[in-house]
């Protein structure tokens, strides 16, 4: 029945299914409290993260919010129309890309590369658009539902993609691409399980902040690249930026790296999934001290 409703979905053009969303979007902030109230309290706390209180930002959170909860919608409905539908079109979807230059010349470092992409836009397009030219490996975590399961490998799995289940075996399928100089790709704002993260500011607040990039960067001299998708107005389709990213050795790769998301965050805080639950603590993992702070 899901596959069925997917297949009918994405068949309606882009546009609808984006105007479709917003009327989903609303209709789950309006049914679910919990899930406008975490949308509302992260979205808060964004803004005010490094601001002072006559911020012009913070005058804008009723309109970034309003804008959020339709961008949100629009994650869901598009859904169809990215996994279901040729993948040449789909890629043909992505109208503006910007620095794939960058990409380019990570590879010819000859030391595979790790594209970094957050909860932002359109972000289930990076993986195919790379993937229909390159060969990529990119991580997952298995839904749930095992008719979304299927659905996910379907959608996701085309090109020259392959998906990595975010275990050991996992990590040792995206060494191995990385030494044959290949091109991973990772979500680094979901938060891992017990002893895979640790602690580290993200926009002012303890966020369990996983440690598998620096882990990967050591192992491999990998390259790394952050690389977003913007959901252009109107259904007209995505933009992607592509920039190369580089750390302070004497510095600790994790903040760093919370803090070029961040960066790419504050560019478009409307498309970002603020209703993720970023901040949450792991099932065996010490909640952060935040006696420190006080």
């Amino acid at each position: 029945m899901i596959i069925w409703l997917f297949d009918c979905l994405a068949r309606l053009p882009l546009s609808a299914l984006h105007r479709l969303g917003v009327v989903v979007g609303w209709l789950t902030y309006w049914l679910s409290k919990p899930y406008a109230e975490r949308l509302r309290h992260n979205l808060a706390n964004a803004l005010a993260a490094g601001q002072p209180h006559n911020s012009p930002q913070l005058g804008d959170f009723g309109r970034i919010l309003r804008a959020n909860v339709g961008e949100s919608g629009k994650s869901v409905l598009e859904l169809p129309w990215i996994w279901r539908r040729p993948l040449t079109e789909v890629v043909a979807g992505v109208t503006h890309c910007h620095g794939w230059e960058h990409l380019e010349a990570a590879r010819e470092l000859g030391k595979g590369v790790i594209i970094l992409t957050p909860h932002f836009g359109g972000f289930e397009l990076i993986g195919l658009y790379v993937a229909a030219r390159l060969p990529m490996t990119c991580m997952y975590r298995r839904p749930r539902w095992e008719v979304l399961d299927t659905l996910m490998h379907a959608g996701r799995e085309r090109g020259q993609m392959k998906l990595a289940p975010a275990d050991l075996g996992g990590v040792r399928q995206l060494l191995k691409a990385l030494k044959r100089g290949e091109i991973i790709g990772i979500l680094p704002d979901q938060v891992p399980s017990n002893g895979e993260g640790e602690w580290v500011p993200f926009f002012d607040r303890p966020a369990y902040t996983m440690t598998l990039i620096e882990r990967l960067m050591e192992a491999s001299a990998a390259a790394v690249v952050m690389c977003h998708v913007e959901r252009l107005p109107s259904g007209k389709g995505y933009a992607m930026y592509i920039a190369p990213l580089s750390f302070d050795a004497t510095r600790p790769v994790t903040p760093q790296m919370n803090a070029a998301l961040e960066a790419v965050i504050r560019s478009c805080p409307e498309q970002y999934l603020w209703s993720y639950n970023r901040y949450k603590v792991p099932r065996g993992v010490m909640p952060p001290d935040t006696t420190k702070e006080s």
